[in-house]
């Protein structure tokens, strides 16, 4: 059963340091831990850094250490961190399991992925490609007629892949709250692929990009479809299982989270009622959200990607390559910035490539530069993890990894 803890909580102000506030005193602050074998926080693992190269020096412990210190506080209960690359690394732990008993946080603890599902989705896709069955150019409604109408004919792989295709977003509608009190209802794909399609294309294929779990939800039917298989049971086959990912699963309609974890909480209302939302169907995102996994995993699972051993060949910059200058982001005019899979920011002055994911009460996020010369894996349990903007921890830990948003 998911208890409920009444507090209230100052907002949280989105910021590139430390949230402005103080913590509130109902959340007393948990110590910062490394497991054994690992550099402990404050120390960076040994590695060969090469001085003046920031992509290629040790992690900022320090800077690390101070982006998770004093959690449980307003925005997040828990933060699980792992920074590698040329340099060395850093892995670290801070706040609880959960609020009832205030343990430390399961430093292996699993975790609801969220959207970093995409780039697993993707992976899949690409393989595909690879072996002739998927040809990215090609229109999605060849693979799956009774599903895609003409209204879409021209939509292709690749444009569902990076959020192209025009095919408009549905959901449930409501408030938080309502949200809440149907976290349990199945969601079935089809139909709402079918309800997507029903409706007008939000623009024409290829000329704008509009971030959203519909194109990933038809890219698993499509799976599925020339697969003639589950889409867990060929991401499993294809990428966890040669990978060894012997902690990352697909929940399917269990509401759980299986194994040791940390909890989840969510504010709700304006009074900041923060209710434990640990347990909550992941029907709705599938192949677009509803992996579970660990730091570790996902650290492999980036490096192997990365590295070429998991999409081989050229089509693995399909990953790395944005759409045309023309393509901007529907209803803001601002430059794409999403690829098949994942997305780029400038960080310090250098490209990160990665994704983020957001479940309630689990933010997560994978990045690394193009070279591996630095990644991070990290996990949040956010207390707006659906919220606007970029959970204040969640955006300290990255500044620490990477350095501070940059244009241009």
């Amino acid at each position: 059963m998911n208890t409920r803890t009444s507090r209230t909580v100052v907002a949280a102000t989105l910021a590139l340091g430390i949230a402005a506030g103080p913590a509130v005193p109902a959340l007393a602050a948990a110590g910062i831990s490394a497991a054994p074998g690992h550099a402990a926080p404050g120390h960076a693992a040994p590695g060969h850094a090469t001085p003046g190269d920031p992509a290629r020096e040790a992690p900022d412990a320090g800077a690390l250490r101070v982006a998770i210190q004093g959690l449980p506080k307003d925005d997040a209960t828990a933060a699980l961190v792992r920074v590698s690359g040329t340099g060395g690394g850093w892995r670290g732990s801070a706040g609880v399991h959960d609020l009832a008993s205030g343990r430390p946080a399961d430093p292996d603890g699993r975790f609801r992925a969220g959207s970093v599902t995409k780039v697993f989705t993707a992976t899949v896709v690409l393989q595909l490609a690879r072996e002739g069955r998927v040809g990215l150019d090609r229109p999605v409604r060849r693979y799956l007629p009774d599903l895609i109408p003409a209204a879409y004919e021209d939509v292709t792989v690749r444009q569902l892949l990076n959020h192209t295709s025009g095919i408009p977003s549905v959901g449930s509608g409501g408030d938080l709250d309502d949200w809440y009190a149907h976290r349990f209802e199945p969601h079935d794909p089809v139909r709402t692929v079918r309800e997507a399609t029903s409706q007008e294309p939000d623009f024409a294929p290829g000329t704008q990009q509009h971030y959203a779990n519909i194109g990933y939800t038809v890219a698993g039917l499509l799976i599925e479809r020339v697969t003639g298989d589950t889409y867990a049971s060929q991401v499993s086959r294809r990428v966890l299982e040669p990978l060894h990912l012997e902690d990352t699963y697909f929940p399917g309609a269990d509401p759980t989270i299986r194994g040791p974890h940390n909890h989840g909480y969510q504010l709700f209302g304006t009074a900041g009622e923060l209710r434990d939302v640990t347990v909550w169907g992941a029907t709705d995102a599938w192949a677009a959200g509803d992996l579970i996994s660990t730091t570790a995993d996902l650290e492999r699972f980036t490096r192997a990607l990365f590295g070429g051993r998991v999409v081989r060949g050229p089509l693995l910059q399909e990953m790395f390559t944005l759409p045309d200058a023309s393509v901007r982001e529907y209803g803001t005019g601002k430059p794409a910035a999403y690829s098949a899979g994942l997305s780029m920011m400038r960080l310090g002055g250098r490209e990160v490539w990665g994704k983020t994911g957001g479940r309630w009460g689990y933010n997560t996020a994978v990045a690394a530069t193009r070279d591996l010369s630095r990644t991070l894996v990290y996990s949040v349990n956010a207390t707006d993890a659906k919220g606007e903007g970029m959970n204040p921890t969640a955006m300290n830990i990255v500044v620490a990894a990477f350095g501070a948003p940059s244009a241009g």
